[in-house]
């Protein structure tokens, strides 16, 4: 065994890092990473089991939101002489974007991930904002409740979610992550703690979505929950032809009934609808736990159902059909381990699945992070259902990416960054495309940017942790900032906190 590791590391020395990285990335991930991101979830997992047992969680917190509130008076006794933004590494985050503005700023120390409090007669769970939704799960299924929009990958963060943006194939019901949140707490530039809802601090409540910690940094947050069954009844529909598969996409997500609407589309012309129910009993002969180790990866097991060209019904487990993407990072895993879904490989090691992808940010090295960069695509675009057709289309036409993730949503109007165009309620689709692009004219800046294009004329959005090219003015053509703008003015934020355009887009980032 020692010679082997021996060989390996001179195999490296010779290669040289870089290359083995970026060639034979399976091994190094494989060897390190998965066994890392083992010890990771273990410590993570008993961390906030034992201390919401000992109900430790919420004399802590005040404690912790005292020391951000010193912080931030020392920064302003300092002379406030550049922006500030929270302490935790880049590295750490989902987004694959790296800021580098961390390196230039103020960075204040927010260490806040743990459970506060769940209070079933009001219906809402108060959280820190760095809990996870492995955790939140976690905790919530095991005593009968969920949140009505839990988005898909465990290591998405409440905080995240909340100043970024957060979607599951519950909100064609709910809307996305902001509308199920019932109140913020936050710590202001001034070093003030407020709180907003609905009725208090309205237009604060209403900014802070999308807003990317350019406001305030996030201390807690209270979410809806409501009453959880224990498996999900959920039916697979192989359909053909762009039309028809809108078409029926449409008329899934129009129905209220289903508690769970999502497409996988494999092709321009193929896609499997999946509606779903919770549901208090299962039929034992159609029960699939998918989140058990050795299970193929969710959206190949989807697959088995368009070849075969026929529809089907499971029973799966709550907690395993919500994380039902997670083991295969939907399906970006595949481009890492390339034979991660072998049999063998899953029997023998799929308990280790997936990698931490903070692990895998924190190790791709600049080439490796050069190369998806021109050769990756990680996007979610927003556009009203009316447009899907026209969407996929350009979809197709601009990076030819399949799998395509459809996930529709109900967006109520409003006044923060993000509403529909009218002063009604509209149902739109989140299309997510994840991997290399098949079309031979693909650029990064040049493909994205006109995607972005097709967004803004049908009145879309972007999501924001992925890549972004547009410049200032058509971003805030796509946004609407008045009321973000007005409150940076009068919550002096203007030199407390980079604009989120200056935060996230590419041709301001430093």
């Amino acid at each position: 065994m020692l010679s082997l590791v021996v060989m390996f590391l001179l195999w490296i020395k010779v290669k040289g890092l870089d290359y083995v990285i970026v060639h034979q990335r399976w091994i190094f991930v494989c060897l390190f990473l998965l066994p890392l991101s083992v010890v990771f979830d273990v410590y993570y997992y008993v961390r906030a089991w034992l201390i919401f047992k000992m109900c430790s969680a919420p004399k802590q917190h005040d404690q912790r939101v005292r020391d951000i509130q010193r912080q931030v008076r020392e920064w302003r006794k300092e002379g406030r002489k550049a922006f500030m933004c929270t302490g935790r590494p880049g590295w750490l985050t989902v987004s694959l974007r790296v800021g580098k503005y961390k390196k230039t700023h103020k960075n204040i120390m927010i260490n806040m991930m743990d459970i506060l409090e769940v209070d079933t007669d009001r219906q809402v769970v108060r959280v820190e904002p760095l809990a996870n939704m492995g955790q939140v799960t976690a905790l919530l299924t095991s005593i009968g409740w969920t949140l009505p929009v839990l988005p898909e990958l465990d290591d998405l963060t409440v905080g995240g979610l909340v100043m970024g943006t957060g979607i599951e194939s519950s909100s064609h019901i709910y809307g996305l992550f902001q509308h199920i949140c019932v109140a913020y707490e936050l710590v202001l530039a001034d070093g003030s703690l407020v709180r907003c809802t609905e009725m208090e601090n309205s237009d604060l409540f209403h900014a802070i979505p999308w807003s990317c910690g350019s406001l305030g940094f996030l201390v807690a947050a209270e979410i809806k929950i409501v009453p959880a069954k224990p498996w999900v009844k959920l039916h697979y529909e192989p359909v053909r032809g762009l039309e028809n598969i809108c078409k029926r996409f449409t008329e899934a997500s129009e129905n209220k009934q289903n508690t769970f609407v999502e497409g996988l589309q494999y092709s321009l012309d193929s896609a499997v609808i999946m509606t779903g129910t919770m549901t208090d009993h299962a039929e034992p002969d159609k029960i699939n736990r998918i989140g058990l180790h050795f299970k193929p990866w969710f959206f190949k097991h989807v697959e088995g159902y368009l070849k075969g060209n026929r529809p089907g019904v499971e029973y799966i487990p709550l907690r395993q059909y919500y994380h039902r993407h997670t083991r295969s990072i939907f399906w970006e895993l595949q481009d890492i381990i390339p034979f991660g879904n072998n049999p063998l490989f899953r029997w023998l090691f799929g308990w280790m699945v997936p990698p931490k992808i903070s692990l895998l940010k924190l190790t791709q090295g600049e080439t490796i992070r050069r190369l998806y960069e021109q050769h990756h695509v990680v996007q979610d675009m927003l556009v009203p259902m009316k447009h899907l057709q026209a969407a996929i289309t350009r979809f197709h036409q601009d990076i030819d990416v399949y799998p395509l993730w459809l996930c529709p949503f109900l967006l109520p109007p409003g006044r923060g960054m993000v509403h529909p165009k009218g002063q009604e309620e509209e149902l739109y689709v989140d299309i997510g495309a994840y991997g290399e692009p098949k079309v031979k004219h693909f650029e990064a800046k040049a493909s994205t940017r006109q995607l972005e294009k097709f967004v803004r004329d049908v009145h879309g959005f972007q999501m924001l942790y992925a890549d972004v090219y547009m410049e200032r003015e058509e971003f805030w053509e796509m946004f609407d900032g008045k009321l973000y703008h007005r409150l940076r003015e009068e919550l002096g934020c203007k030199d407390a906190f980079p604009e989120v355009y200056d935060k996230i887009c590419k041709s301001a980032r430093h």
